[in-house]
């Protein structure tokens, strides 16, 4: 397995990828569109940047990320969008070298967010040394 950054011939997989981790977080399902959503940011506006774990013959994960600014800190910063690492591959420090991967491309600090009951997910970013800050998160869906 070796990180990379996502090519255009990944899109079908990574859409597959987003889909598992969207059930795996108890989210509703991916868009139907969301392969020519992907497309415009990642290769289109250069908007999102994806880094996937890729082996011979498969993605094992991907980790999704886009700048940021922050008012009260009047400065940029790294918002990681998704994280996430398929079921077998879990527990192998994968998820450890994509986080290591956006951080290393970040500029100052890398801020996300994980469900409130993914305990795991909780001590794994602990385990990074980060800190919770906690809020509640809200969304609006718009037409």
């Amino acid at each position: 397995m070796i990180i990379r950054r996502v090519l255009p011939a990944d899109l079908p997989e990574l859409v597959t990828l987003c889909a598992a981790h969207a059930d795996f977080e108890r989210a509703g399902p991916v868009a139907p569109d969301l392969a020519d959503r992907l497309a415009g940011a990642l290769f289109g506006t250069g908007r999102l940047g994806c880094l996937v774990l890729a082996g011979d013959d498969a993605l094992g994960g991907y980790a999704t990320f886009s700048r940021e600014y922050s008012t009260w800190a009047g400065a940029e910063y790294t918002h990681l969008d998704c994280l996430f690492v398929t079921a077998g591959l879990r527990g192998g420090g994968w998820g450890r070298r994509l986080f290591d991967e956006v951080a290393a491309l970040a500029d100052g600090e890398v801020q996300w967010q994980t469900p409130e009951w993914n305990t795991a997910a909780q001590r794994f970013y602990a385990r990074l040394g980060a800190r919770p800050a906690p809020k509640i998160r809200y969304t609006l869906p718009r037409p």
